[in-house]
């Protein structure tokens, strides 16, 4: 049975880690849209923007963005009604306490610190996928 492709929103400034997250969900074999947003700003207009009917299947968000924070980014999700369900997942490299709580805090539905093993990544990656794409159910 096909399933209809999921839009995936990557909000990541780094270009080889936003290669590394393509690569990895490309080999992860579900059919999805990817759109990547490579700052805060940009992130924002994605979403909220004019003219913005539909938003992304999930939003995978890193935490240190330049222009408006990945933080920064989570609040403004979690404080408009028609994003509020949205999933968002924190991938990011910090690993730093405060990070994690404050991400919870402002509703990030999961915290993923990018494993540095390129293997270990992929395999992250391919979970992400499988359960926010396929398994869980949304609103």
């Amino acid at each position: 049975m096909a399933s209809e492709p999921k839009t995936i929103l990557l909000v990541e400034d780094n270009a080889d880690d936003e290669q590394l997250t393509l690569r990895a969900l490309r080999q992860s074999e579900i059919p999805n849209m990817i759109r990547v947003a490579r700052d805060g700003a940009e992130a924002i207009d994605y979403l909220f923007g004019p003219g913005v009917v539909n938003l992304p299947d999930l939003v995978l968000l890193d935490l240190k963005l330049p222009k408006i924070s990945g933080l920064e980014v989570l609040s403004r999700i979690r404080s408009e009604q028609k994003s509020r369900a949205l999933p968002v997942v924190v991938l990011t490299s910090s690993d730093e306490e405060r990070d994690i709580v404050m991400s919870y805090d402002l509703g990030a539905n999961s915290y993923i610190r990018k494993p540095v093993d390129f293997d270990e990544f992929i395999d992250a990656v391919r979970q992400l996928g499988l359960y926010w794409l396929v398994l869980n159910r949304a609103k």
